[in-house]
């Protein structure tokens, strides 16, 4: 019997649709909306489900804004939440994700503002198509990207090729002559390529395996401090983010990493970088969720 293909465009629909259904509440009182190509689905699944027009919806950027202007629902700006005030989810797309639902975004230039919205809902929700799944971070999106001041593109690059990044580059426009892309905050990107990057886990296998193989001469710890810390251009995740985050310059990392929304509020934050499920269109129309692997707080 032939197998039906779909799309990819349908394939984010089908997506949108599902995570929609799952985690959209019409009683809602504020939401997160990203940026991207997804999101279009996600609105168009929300607008269908809901007419309740005391939501409010926050946008990670212009082009989301205009989606959801252009919906007839709500806009409200980041900044003009109530204090202390937490998003009921939010939806965002991602450029790739790996098994442990860590993301690579930015590729649309939103990343700050991304994050700023994840940090602040009680669950970021991921709707991509079957493209962005990987088991790894860095296995078919070729960059980290990295929201820079302009005024530091040069040193930011020299210090990212001392992390190990072979050819950091600014991002350009496809017309040379309108130079650089900008992001809504003014700055620059840079796009710095790295091998696949490693999971916590896969750190902490390698680990235990480092300290079994050294009997008493070494200590688990000692070795988690090693592995995955640049060698060879090979990082985790999590140690490579918070790296390029102290380069003095950078304003934000494409890496969403660390605790999700739940166990975020478990420790006393409003929200995480991770999503707590990722939602991937299919090309046989099926929906693929990945859900957050559950680890003690």
């Amino acid at each position: 019997m032939a197998t039906t293909t779909i799309s990819v465009e349908e394939a984010k629909r089908a997506a949108a649709i599902r995570a929609v259904e799952d985690h959209f509440d019409p009683s809602a009182r504020y939401v997160g909306i990203g940026s991207g190509t997804t999101i279009v689905y996600v609105v168009e699944a929300i607008k269908q489900r809901s007419t309740n027009t005391s939501i409010q919806f926050v946008p990670t950027g212009y082009q989301s804004r205009q989606v959801i202007v252009q919906a007839g629902l709500v806009p409200i700006a980041f900044d003009s939440l109530p204090e202390g005030e937490v998003l009921d989810v939010a939806f965002d797309g991602a450029d790739e994700v790996d098994d442990e639902l860590n993301c690579i975004k930015g590729g649309g230039a939103c990343l700050f503002q991304e994050k700023l919205v994840a940090e602040r809902a009680k669950k970021f929700v991921c709707v991509a198509d079957y493209r962005k799944a990987q088991s790894r971070l860095l296995t078919n999106w070729p960059t980290i990207p990295i929201e820079v001041a302009p005024l530091a593109v040069h040193t930011v690059s020299r210090a990212l090729k001392v992390l190990g990044s072979p050819a950091p580059i600014i991002r350009s426009h496809t017309l040379a002559k309108t130079g650089p892309v900008k992001t809504d905050q003014d700055f620059f990107i840079i796009d710095a390529p790295f091998p696949p990057l490693l999971t916590p886990a896969d750190v902490s296998a390698a680990s235990v395996e480092a300290a079994t193989a050294a009997g008493d001469n070494v200590s688990g710890a000692a070795v988690a401090t090693v592995v995955g810390a640049g060698q060879n251009g090979v990082w985790e995740v999590e140690r490579l983010s918070r790296e390029i985050k102290r380069i003095t310059g950078v304003l934000e990392v494409g890496i969403f990493c660390g605790d999700d929304g739940v166990r975020a509020r478990a420790r006393g934050a409003m929200g995480g970088q991770k999503p707590v499920a990722c939602y991937f269109g299919m090309q046989d129309g099926s929906v693929l969720v990945r859900h957050a692997k559950t680890k003690a707080v």
